[in-house]
């Protein structure tokens, strides 16, 4: 077996002999290693030779042999060597951040996956993610995150840490020409609306805010206009495209020759998976976020509120 191969899940099960259900139970519970290339996750050979050694199949009947547990068996040196490290998410503190555990956390290889907040937990349910970072409003009960985290990752032990709070709300053009100032503007005649894609936080975002005030998405001109990312909708927004879209102040000043309508404050917090192999960077990942280092190059980024970073809001 090369150690330069890699395999789908689908062949992990085939090799294995055991469903691909299972297949995602060993990634997520940390007993075997992956990362994700595209939409599809890998596993190297090298780390599915160590993870066959360090088990055994239960001999036939009149043989004798011990049966090791993965979870508590300890891996060779070489096992963890430049691991990857999957961080989901697409704001700019999450590069800043995979540079610095880079930088002092040996052992470990940050890889970005730029995918949405809900489809960060649902990838993480399915053990392709390590570090999740979402931005998910219950409009119920106004609280962030924390009521979509319980429900997707039922039955699994994990910590919830804040990275930074940040200012919500809707990009119109210049002048406001249509002066629009709260979510119930939206069901205005006329205006021309972008959308972001299922699973994103800010798509999570108006489609609480339509349903707390009662407005049908098809009564929206461009409900299913999408774009794929903040910056995607605040230039369409700028080039005069669309007359209002739904995204952060960030990108509305990155962008520019557009306004800013502030309408709430997110919360854009962690999560981890509480396994034997991520227990071993946790703590180095939580001095990262709490350390003056990484908060003054965040502050260097306006729109970004730090007062919560590094704090943990809930261990399961």
């Amino acid at each position: 077996m090369s150690s330069d191969m890699s395999y789908t899940t689908e062949e992990i099960a085939k090799l294995l002999k055991i469903s691909k259900l299972t297949v995602y139970d060993l990634i997520k519970k940390g007993e075997l290693p992956s990362y994700r290339v595209g939409k599809q996750m890998r596993v190297d050979a090298a780390d599915l030779e160590a993870y066959k050694q360090r088990t055994r199949m239960v001999p036939i009947a009149g043989q004798s042999a011990e049966v090791h547990s993965p979870v508590h068996a300890q891996p060779p040196a070489s096992f963890s060597a430049n691991r990857p490290i999957v961080i989901t998410g697409h704001d700019i503190s999450l590069d800043i951040l995979a540079k610095h555990m880079e930088q002092a956390i040996p052992g470990i290889r940050p890889l970005r996956s730029f995918v949405g907040s809900l489809d960060s937990l649902i990838s993480m349910y399915k053990g392709e993610a390590d570090i999740v970072s979402t931005h998910l409003l219950d409009g119920d009960t106004g609280e962030y995150n924390l009521p979509y985290i319980r429900k997707l990752l039922v039955g699994s032990s994990y910590v919830v840490v804040n990275l930074l709070s940040r200012n919500a709300g809707l990009y119109v053009q210049q002048g406001n020409p249509f002066g629009l100032t709260q979510w119930s503007d939206l069901s205005r005649p006329g205006l021309r609306f972008v959308n972001r894609e299922k699973g994103s936080g800010a798509r999570v975002l108006l489609d609480e805010q339509l349903r707390l005030h009662s407005i049908r998405p098809e009564q929206l001109d461009g409900y299913n206009n999408i774009q794929t990312n903040h910056l995607g909708v605040a230039t369409k927004v700028a080039s005069g495209e669309a007359d209002v879209g739904v995204g952060i102040e960030k990108a509305a000043s990155i962008v520019g020759q557009i306004e800013f309508i502030p309408l709430i404050q997110e919360r854009y917090d962690l999560v981890m998976l509480k396994t034997s192999w991520s227990q071993t960077w946790i703590p180095a990942l939580l001095q990262i976020l709490q350390s003056d280092t990484f908060k003054k190059e965040l502050q260097a980024i306006s729109g970004f509120d730090l007062s919560r970073t590094g704090k943990i809001l809930f261990e399961a």
